[in-house]
């Protein structure tokens, strides 16, 4: 966890880059993360300069030679801040985009790297916070960038918005995904949902790690994001690197465009809160998956994309918007039947509607699913999520300690946090969807529907749909027992006044 004291000395650098003239938050981040990728190339060759010694052989594969010494952080960190800017401005930056390096996403997507911090005084602002940033440490790390894009806080564009970090934790926590799966997420953005998962294997599959083959699948082959976003997909590059996943497959793709159409049943699982901002022209928009569903809603060819990209038996997990799950067109009604009858709907997890905040305010819900080509569908998992701990306003408060935050907290939490932070008890509830949930009643935070229950109501999928109100019970008295009570009243009264004109007369 970064300190207050680092906090602050990010949110003095940040505040420096905006009053340098630079306003747009993705392009502090990216300038940023130039430089922190400029900082780990100068552990690698340490640790490179390191072996060597030990094994008293020459450097294998060295980034620096002795041409381009004068390049490594540790040497134009130390010159006068004038003498580094332009040190790094007029030869840092030129080398770094003609870097091969290890031949890693991260070298290509550094080839269109630009130097746009405007001034020494700036430079050396940022230079100085990242040398107080143990990079060794993952967590930290990772809680850096995390802090860092947290800050972006308007909506970028393409209908893009920064999925919450305990959205997405809970996300993962109920899919556990594993050291064999082989993760995408086709909107991957800043690759948040590829960290999250990255976090939970190495934390819950450490023996399997160990292993030279599996380590080498989580560090290659293991998790795939597309964007076509550059800028995005230079942020996720480092986002993983800085969670030291060493080359995963981050790549410039527009994945509902017929030219992304070769990657049918690939992936075993899927992650995604993908962009729906609208509508697609059917003449860029892949001919297989108009033929799945027919719509120029983006919201529901990724639904289609995703069902095509999955291996028979890989499962997906989804951000939708509630449209998805009650709209009236063909297209809605059809796309939900398949998920129904033609693979199997495992749940509906309903989020409050200022879950987005202040990104954007729309009301969403979570899909999970699981490809299977032959249906399977027996009952639908619902839970209505009503608070996820933090206010749903703009400000998004935390509601409780960060002890008691997000889906795994440190300590239990009682019925009073509950009605604060619902997320535990859904991952709680969810491993028993099979079991004791089946015996929920509808008037329940979570509750089991039957397929033909489903089916019968045009396979709607709003969680109102199903719900049943609490009605409270009131005993009645009989009438005679009323009016007897009555009269009793009646009589105290009389008696009451008799008494008062004596005490008067």
């Amino acid at each position: 966890m970064i300190t207050g004291e680092l906090k602050n000395k990010i949110d003095q650098v940040w505040n420096a880059f905006w009053s340098g003239g630079i306003s747009n938050p993705l392009e502090v981040i990216e300038q940023i993360t130039y430089l922190m990728f400029i900082r780990r190339l100068e552990d690698i060759q340490t640790s490179k300069e390191r072996k060597a010694a030990r094994t008293d052989k020459p450097i294998e594969n060295p980034i620096y030679t002795s041409e381009t010494n004068s390049l490594r952080w540790s040497e134009f960190t130390e010159s006068h801040p004038e003498t580094m800017f332009q040190t790094v401005r007029d030869a840092v930056f030129p080398w770094l985009r003609i870097l091969g390096g290890d031949d890693s996403t991260y070298s290509h997507h550094m080839k269109d790297a630009r130097f746009t911090i405007p001034t020494a005084n700036l430079l050396t602002k940022v230079v100085d916070m990242l040398g107080d940033i143990p990079m060794g440490e993952r967590d930290t790390k990772g809680d850096l960038y995390e802090y860092m894009l947290s800050k972006i806080a308007t909506a970028g564009q393409n209908g893009q918005f920064r999925t919450p970090r305990h959205i997405i934790q809970l996300i993962v926590e109920m899919m556990a995904p594993g050291p064999r799966d082989e993760i995408c997420d086709p909107a991957c953005g800043t690759a948040g949902f590829l960290v999250a998962a990255a976090e939970y294997v190495e934390r819950t599959h450490k023996d399997a790690l160990l292993d030279v083959t599996q380590r080498r699948h989580y560090n290659e082959s293991m998790f795939h994001g597309f964007d076509f976003d550059s800028t995005m997909l230079r942020i996720a590059s480092m986002n993983m690197l800085l969670h030291e996943v060493e080359q995963p497959d981050i790549r410039y793709r527009d994945s509902l465009a017929q030219s992304a159409a070769g990657e049918a049943e690939r992936y075993s699982m899927i992650l995604a809160n993908p962009p729906f901002a609208g509508s697609l022209d059917y003449e860029t928009t892949a001919k297989d998956l108009q033929q799945i569903v027919k719509t120029k809603k983006t919201e529901l060819l990724f639904l289609a994309l995703f069902l095509r990209l999955l291996k028979p038996g890989g499962r997906a997990a989804v951000i939708v918007p509630d449209g998805v799950l009650f709209g009236s067109t063909g297209a809605h009604k059809e796309l939900r039947r398949m998920l129904i009858e033609d693979h199997k709907l495992d749940a509906v997890v309903k989020l409050p509607s200022g879950a987005f905040k202040p990104y954007a305010g729309v009301s969403t819900a979570i899909l999970f699913f699981t490809k299977t080509n032959s249906g399977g569908t027996n009952n639908v998992w619902f839970y209505e999520v009503t608070a996820d701990g933090f206010s749903l306003d703009d400000k998004r408060t935390p509601l409780l300690s960060e002890d008691k935050l997000g889906p795994a907290p440190a300590v239990q939490l009682d019925a009073a946090d509950h009605v604060k932070n619902n997320l535990p008890d859904v991952l709680a509830r969810w491993a028993r969807r099979n079991g004791s949930e089946q015996q929920r009643a509808r008037t329940e935070q979570s509750f089991c529907i039957p397929k033909s229950d489903i089916a019968v109501q045009g396979y709607d999928l709003s969680l109102n749909r199903y719900k049943q109100i609490l009605h409270e019970e009131v005993e009645h008295r009989p009438p005679a027992e009323v009016l007897e009570e009555l009269e009793r009243i009646e009589a105290e009264i009389q008696q009451g006044m008799s008494e008062l004109k004596g005490m008067l007369g």
